[in-house]
């Protein structure tokens, strides 16, 4: 007899340190994870198993397979934006050909156990893609199916993920004889730019937000890399995390749409600035605009209606613009850089 389980892809990273601890509360499943590098000793010992592999490998797939019964999958590996756009080729083999992979893998679950598997997926606000400042600053709040022209790998891998979950959710092997779709439940939200206390920030195009946060806590000058107009939708990570609990748990027959759109607060970078030097007065925070970077920033909406997920399975931040920081961000990240202090 199989253990029932659910599987996390990229358990190693931001979300996934996030997830691990809230299904390891609930303990209604065992946790199997699959990750490129070994999971944080923390992290290691609140899961079932632990492989350390590729979601290229079909190998490792098909022995999760044999010995789970997995009804529930967090497919959070994938090649980030700023590293996607220096290996195209290797960011579509990863995001694309990996959550093929993936999707396949849940095909054959559900079609070996009976049930459906629910198919967790974060797509991001690189989906989208306006033309110019001018029409970003027009469009106001876009909806899902608004300015879907990504100018990103990135954006284009997400995007067309979304599409192929749709299709195994609705329209999988449409011409065989029984029907082979919703078999997975397949269930995407586009994240803002998502900014944890917990995990340094790894250059991503949105990562000027914790950055500057991190560099004042250090006592270190820094130069933002977009201008202090810039303006794109960001989360606290708690919230991103339970919002991906709270539609894994969300009733299938709620559901109007398979992709999601999620915000929580939309500052321009220079009132993240004035909030980090409200707690950190001595900081030094300047401009120095990286024109590549900002444009990739310009593309992405000022910010999104997700006026569908809080309607369709009660979506509700807790962390506005002023709480995320006053709170979780600058708290978590002064007393990280004061233990490193004492401990040296």
């Amino acid at each position: 007899m199989r253990k029932s389980a659910v599987l996390i892809t990229g358990a190693g990273g931001e979300i996934g340190h996030g997830l691990i601890d809230r299904l390891a509360h609930d303990g209604a499943r065992a946790i199997v994870t699959l990750d490129v590098s070994p999971l944080d000793p923390s992290l290691a010992k609140l899961v079932q198993r632990e492989v350390v592999g590729s979601i290229l490998d079909k190998g490792a797939l098909e022995r999760i397979l044999a010995e789970f019964d997995v009804d529930l999958v967090f497919h959070l590996a994938a090649l980030l934006s700023t590293r996607s756009e220096f290996s195209p080729v290797t960011a579509h083999e990863v995001n694309v050909e990996g959550t093929l992979n993936l999707l396949e893998f849940a095909q054959h679950e559900a079609e070996s156990h009976g049930r459906p598997v629910t198919f967790l997926y974060p797509s991001s606000i690189a989906a989208y893609g306006l033309p110019s400042l001018a029409a970003k600053r027009a469009a106001g709040r876009v909806r899902e199916d608004q300015c879907t022209q990504p100018t990103t790998m990135y954006g284009c891998n997400k995007l067309y993920c979304e599409q192929l979950g749709q299709y195994y959710a609705r329209h999988y092997k449409q011409l065989a004889p029984e029907t082979l779709s919703g078999r997975v439940d397949f269930r995407a939200v586009r994240f803002p730019g998502l900014i944890s206390a917990m995990t340094v920030p790894s250059g991503g195009t949105s990562d000027y937000a914790p950055e500057m946060i991190h560099a004042a806590a250090e006592g270190k000058p820094y130069a933002c890399f977009v201008r202090p107009d810039a303006k794109i939708p960001f989360m606290a990570m708690p919230d991103g995390v339970e919002a991906l609990m709270a539609l894994a748990r969300a009733p299938k027959a709620k559901l109007t749409q398979t992709a999601y759109n999620l915000g929580a607060f939309a500052p321009t970078a220079d009132e993240i600035r004035t909030e980090v030097l409200r707690a950190f007065p001595a900081a030094t925070v300047t401009w120095h605009v990286d024109e590549k970077r900002q444009g990739i920033v310009d593309s992405w909406p000022e910010d999104v209606d997700d006026g569908a997920a809080r309607r369709d399975w009660g979506f509700a931040p807790k962390y506005d613009f002023a709480r995320a920081f006053r709170e979780y961000l600058i708290p978590t990240i002064r007393q990280r850089y004061q233990d490193t202090d004492i401990r040296h």
